[in-house]
């Protein structure tokens, strides 16, 4: 007894009572189909009827968005229920009492049904028709179509909606937790613009019902007073025709209420004013009403015209377009011309928001390429490029910006462009629903497409149907799909700029990460030895022959130290390579791998130590440009035989004019790399493969 005594107190009573309102509702309305009602009871729940039907119109016109209201849906339904119970229930009285008079019913359904008959049965019946037609065939069935219509543009916009806030959240416009809510918004939004398409069935069936139960009162009630109760046929009609027409009438006003309610939710345009605002704002315009004004002025002004009634509302609005905007009337004339060029002038002046910022990172897709980015539609796109920010920022050691993906509509449907500060760095065409088989070199089938570049590399490639995918890939190509190819483009793009990517902000956070760990030495460093910048530019002089940075204690490390000698960007990058020259051949080869590697030849070396020497300005020097060609033509050819064999083409020179000759050489190829005699770690196995050998001619121009 005592366990049960606890369980009991363990339950939410309170809770439980609290949300017992709309059973309790539900309950009491299928009660009154079968539970005959006296008529005082139907007095108060017909008035209750009015009531709710009453305080939904007034919520539906002052609220500003349709999801403020988002009860309304299960609202419409509980009362319609009411409502058709309320009919079941007024149909058993009029039919079983309605020979005692017309106050058998109770008082409700007696004074609406005196109130529209007013003693002429023939005109009530008429007008009570006309109410029941205006339900029905105008705001019923226009309210029905348009929730209908909105319930599907709401659907086929949902993807789209869904896009834009994946874009604002990957370019950092929103927080995530901002993003779940406007997610959930329009979740919520799809779901109620369905829910009130369904619902507004429910709003047409009640209207159809109720011209089926009044015909029913009327005939039913004519053949129970006659045949049961002994009235004569006039007597039978004044009575039941009358107890019929209130009880509709009674029914009816809750009934037009609600499905005005209906059409003003769904034919509001959704704004943050309701619609009595809307309205008072766009309609109390200066113009339309002195316009109107006058022309009803001179309606009435023309003879046989009511003179009366056409003047009055003709002199209001006019009074009322002239109060509209005061100050214009009594302003001079000079003032108030001054006062519109400045406006027009404020108008056009170009402002800083009018310029749009330009994206660290972007990702445009042509329209064709939507579905990638669509999550419900099985698209990876978003989910792989989040992938490779994450991977690249783990590799790089800096946190990239996010990439924005936005659609472009001057782009070909299936092209796309990746931009880097607002410039393109790379485009690509792709096909959706296929796969790209890449030929590395090995493969020898032939799949039967045509040839294509592959965008990230420039391999040959063929798009295939998915059911070739197994066959390619067992004949030696690389089968990848759609947003792979676009993601692995994104990819490489951003390694080779990475440099541009590092700026003042990230600079920053890496000093206070760092700052974390060696407070001191971040302490000692910035700004007593070196500024921010000096830092950022020996950053991005690694990043820019794609070494890692995340080494910064040994970086920072090397920063302090070589500070006391020069104050120099390009110098303290030089410095810092050798400390960090295990990571640097990390990503060059493996620890146990043997490094091949070529040379310059030594008199060709000594030439350009020499140059440099002389160089008046640093990394401008007098080189032969013959021989300039004939080295770089040299590197060329070696670097292609290298990377057939699947190895890094990697030259090795003196630290003096590595930083000059890695500049020249990626001028003119890519994926090479330069690297000091400093730079190689004395347990790393090395071969020289090649030497780079040219004929020097005449000392000439400047390179």
């Amino acid at each position: 007894m005592t366990a049960l005594v606890s369980q009991f107190r363990q339950f939410p009573v309170k809770a439980a009572l609290s949300n017992a309102g709309l059973p309790i509702a539900v309950v009491a309305i299928l009660a009154m189909l079968v539970v005959p009602l006296p008529s005082f009871a139907l007095d108060i729940l017909f008035t209750f009827n009015i009531m709710a039907g009453l305080i939904v119109v007034m919520i539906c016109i002052n609220i500003a968005r349709p999801l403020d209201f988002s009860a309304f849906p299960i609202v419409l339904l509980i009362t319609t229920m009411l409502r058709l119970s309320l009919n079941v229930a007024s149909t058993r009285v009029v039919l079983v009492r309605g020979h005692e008079g017309p106050d058998a019913a109770g008082a409700v359904i007696e004074a609406f049904g005196e109130f529209v008959i007013g003693g002429n049965y023939v005109v009530g019946f008429i007008i009570f028709i006309i109410l029941m037609i205006i339900n029905f065939v105008v705001v019923t069935k226009g309210a029905g179509r348009t929730s209908e219509v909105i319930a599907r543009f709401t659907l086929d916009a949902l993807p789209g909606k869904q896009m834009a806030i994946d874009a604002d959240l990957n370019a950092g416009v929103i927080d995530q937790e901002t993003a779940m809510n406007r997610r959930a918004e329009v979740a919520q939004e799809s779901d109620f613009f369905g829910s009130m398409d369904g619902a507004s069935k429910f709003v047409r069936g009640d209207a159809v019902a109720g011209i089926l139960i009044l015909f029913i009162n009327i005939f039913g009630g004519l053949i129970v007073g006659t045949a049961q109760n002994g009235l004569s046929l006039e007597q039978a009609t004044e009575i039941y025709v009358l107890l019929t027409i209130g009880d509709g009438l009674v029914a009816q006003i809750p009934a037009l209420l609600l499905s005005l309610s209906t059409a003003i939710v769904v034919t509001r345009v959704t704004t943050t004013e309701s619609v009595g605002e809307q309205a008072k704002s766009q309609l109390s315009q200066r113009i339309p009403l002195l316009v109107s004004g006058a022309i009803l002025t001179g309606l009435g002004l023309i003879p046989g015209m009511p003179h009366l009634v056409f003047l009055t509302a003709g002199l209001t609005l006019l009074l009322v377009g002239y109060f509209q905007q005061p100050n214009q009337r009594n302003a001079p004339q000079h003032n108030r011309q001054d006062t519109e060029e400045s406006v027009t002038e404020d108008a056009e002046e170009v402002q800083w928001s009018d310029i749009e910022p330009i994206d660290p990172i972007g990702l445009e897709l042509g329209y064709g390429l939507i579905p990638l980015v669509d999550g419900e539609d099985g698209g990876t796109l978003l989910t792989r490029i989040k992938g490779i920010r994450k991977k690249i920022s783990t590799e790089l050691g800096f946190l990239i910006q996010p990439i924005r993906i936005r659609d472009n509509l001057e782009l070909d449907p299936f092209s796309y462009q990746i931009t880097v500060k607002g410039s393109i760095r790379g485009t690509g065409v792709v096909k959706i629903g296929k796969d790209l088989a890449i030929n590395s070199g090995d493969a020898s089938l032939d799949l039967g497409e045509p040839l294509v570049k592959e965008p990230a590399f420039g391999l040959e490639a063929s798009w295939i149907e998915p059911s070739m995918s197994d066959m390619a890939r067992t004949a030696g190509y690389t089968v990848v799909d759609t947003s792979t190819v676009i993601a692995t483009h994104v990819n490489s793009i951003l390694k080779s700029n990475s440099n541009e990517l590092l700026g003042h902000d990230e600079t920053q956070e890496i000093i206070d990460r760092v700052a974390e760990k060696s407070p001191k030495l971040v302490e000692e460093l910035v700004p007593n030895k070196l500024s921010a910048t000096v830092i950022m530019q020996v950053l991005k002089n690694l990043l820019t022959e794609t070494i890692p940075i995340r080494d910064l204690g040994t970086i920072f490390d090397a920063l302090l130290t070589e500070s006391a000698r020069t104050q120099s960007a390009d110098e303290l990058t030089e410095a810092i390579r050798p400390r960090i020259a295990r990571q640097i051949l990390q990503n060059l080869v493996n620890h146990s791998e043997r490094l091949d590697v070529l040379t310059l030849d030594p008199s060709l070396e000594q030439m350009i130590g020499n140059a440099l020497a002389k160089a008046t300005e640093p990394g401008q020097i007098m080189l032969d440009p013959t021989v300039l060609e004939n080295m770089l033509n040299s590197i060329s050819q070696e670097k292609e035989e290298i990377e057939n064999q699947g190895k890094p083409a990697i030259l090795i020179t003196a630290p003096k004019i590595r930083p000059w000759l890695s500049r020249v050489v990626s001028m003119r190829m890519q994926n090479f790399t330069v690297l000091s005699y400093t730079e190689i770690p004395e347990d790393q196995d090395i071969a020289v493969v090649s030497k780079i050998t040219t004929t020097p001619t005449t000392t000439g121009n400047a390179t």
